[in-house]
C-alpha cells in the first residue's frame, strides 16, 4: 500500500503512549503510578450521569444537527456570559466530540503550503502535529521558565509576516501551567490590529482551574479580535468528563459554516446524550467544580515542595491547569531517558518535555490530577531512583 505522504507529516500525542505502555506493565503484574495522562481523577458529577442516563431513557438516540443540538448551544451562551462576561450569538457555538475538532478544522480551514502558523513550544503535540498535517510551517512561540512560562508579546508580534495564517494561544497552558497575564494580552491584542490578515485560535480549555492570585483573560474581552478568533473550551478537564467526549468552539460569522461543513464531513454531530448531560453540567450545581479546583491547588502545592526536594530538579509554581512542569537539567540525564527510567525502574508515569516540542528538553511534565496519596508515593519513588 502506498500511503499519502503527509501522513509523514502527522505527529501523535506521546501521553497517550505512555499510557498503553503503563497499561502494558500493569498487566505484566507491575504497580504503576500514572502522573502522565491529563485526566482528572474525580468521577464526572452525578447529576450529570443522571442527566446522560435520563437522556438515554428518554430517547436521545439520534443524530443531532451537526452545530449541535440549540438548547446546548445557548447553555454555552449562558455560560459564556456567566464567565467570561460577554453576550454570544448561539448560533455561532459548534458543539463537538472533545476539544480537538475545533483546533483541526481550524487548521484545516486556514494551514496549506506556504502559509504559516504560530504555536506555543512547549505545548500540547497536537498543535505542531496538524500545523504541519496541513501542509503549512509550523512556527514555535517560546515559553521560557524564568517568564513563568509566559511569552513575549513583542517576540510573538515579530514573527508574523504576510505568510502567517493563524496565531495558536493557549492559557491556562498545557504542559507548563502557565497563565498568560493581561499586561502580556494587551500588549498582544493592540499589535494583532496591525495585522488583520492573522486568525487567533484561543485554547481555553483549562479556563477554570486557575489558583492563588493568578486570573484566567480570555482573548475573547478584545472587541477588536472577535471577528477573527476562534474559541476552544469543553467539558472534559471543568467537569471530568474526559470519556464523554464533549466539547465546544466559538466560531466568527464567517467561518461557522465552514466549520458546521468539516463537521458533517468528518463526524456528522456529538452524540445526543451527551450533549444533554453537557448542558446539565453548565447549568447545574457547580460545587463538584469548586471541590476539585480545591484539591488541584492542595496537589499543586504538595507536588512543587515534592520536586524541588529532589536533587536535580526545580519546579516553578504552575498557576493553571494540573500540570508541573520541573527542570531537569541537574540530574545530566535528557527529557526522555529520564520518562522511560521512571517508568521502568520507578513505576512511575510521566511525559518527556519533549513531547511537547523541542524546547521542552530539559523538562518532564507531572499531572496532579491524581490523587495526594499517588504523587507523594510516585515522587518517593523517583527519588529513590536517582539516588541508586
Amino acid at each position: 500500500m502506498t500511503l499519502a505522504t503527509r501522513m509523514s507529516r502527522l505527529g501523535t500525542e506521546s501521553a497517550f503512549e505512555i499510557l498503553a505502555r503503563a497499561k502494558a506493565l500493569e498487566a505484566e503484574g507491575k504497580d504503576i503510578i500514572n502522573l502522565g495522562i491529563g485526566a482528572p481523577d474525580f468521577r464526572t458529577p452525578d447529576n450529570v450521569v443522571e442527566a446522560g442516563c435520563r437522556a438515554l431513557k428518554d430517547g436521545a438516540h439520534f443524530y443531532t444537527p451537526a452545530k449541535g443540538l440549540p438548547d446546548v448551544r445557548a447553555a454555552v451562551a449562558e455560560d459564556v456570559k456567566r464567565h467570561r462576561g460577554l453576550d454570544i450569538d448561539p448560533d455561532c457555538v459548534q458543539i463537538v466530540p472533545g476539544g480537538k475538532p475545533t483546533m483541526f478544522f481550524a487548521m484545516m480551514m486556514f494551514g496549506e503550503a506556504g502559509t504559516e502558523i504560530l504555536y506555543p513550544n512547549p505545548g500540547f503535540p497536537i498543535y505542531q502535529s496538524v500545523i504541519e498535517f496541513s501542509g503549512a510551517k509550523a512556527v514555535p512561540i517560546e515559553l521560557r521558565e524564568e517568564q513563568g512560562f509566559n511569552f513575549d508579546p513583542e517576540e510573538v508580534l515579530s514573527k508574523i509576516n504576510s505568510r502567517t495564517r493563524m496565531l495558536i494561544v493557549n492559557t491556562p497552558a498545557n504542559p507548563t501551567g502557565g497563565v498568560v497575564s493581561k499586561d502580556a494580552l494587551d500588549v498582544l491584542a493592540r499589535g494583532l490590529e496591525d495585522f488583520p490578515h492573522v486568525t487567533i485560535l484561543a485554547d481555553e480549555i483549562y479556563s477554570r482551574l486557575v489558583y492563588g492570585d493568578a486570573v484566567h483573560h480570555s482573548l475573547l474581552n478584545y472587541e477588536s479580535l472577535r471577528d477573527r478568533m476562534i474559541l476552544l473550551d469543553g467539558w472534559s478537564k471543568t467537569y471530568s468528563m474526559t470519556g464523554w467526549r464533549l466539547g465546544w468552539g466559538l466560531w466568527p460569522k464567517s467561518l461557522i459554516g465552514h466549520a458546521e461543513r468539516l463537521q458533517i464531513n468528518s463526524n456528522s454531530c456529538a452524540s445526543a446524550a451527551v450533549q444533554i448531560a453537557g448542558a446539565e453540567a453548565l447549568r447545574g450545581p457547580q460545587d463538584a467544580v469548586d471541590t476539585m479546583v480545591r484539591a488541584f491547588d492542595e496537589r499543586r502545592v504538595r507536588i512543587v515542595d515534592e520536586l524541588n526536594d529532589i536533587p536535580g530538579f526545580s519546579c516553578v509554581m504552575p498557576e493553571g491547569a494540573f500540570y508541573a512542569f520541573p527542570n531537569i537539567t541537574g540530574t545530566g540525564m535528557s527529557s526522555r531517558a529520564l520518562q522511560d527510567l521512571l517508568l521502568n525502574e520507578a513505576g512511575v508515569a510521566t511525559v518527556g518535555g519533549t513531547a511537547f516540542g523541542a524546547l521542552g528538553e530539559g523538562y518532564l511534565r507531572f499531572s496532579y490530577a491524581s490523587s495526594l496519596e499517588n504523587i507523594v508515593e510516585a515522587l518517593k519513588r523517583v527519588r529513590a531512583v536517582l539516588a541508586r
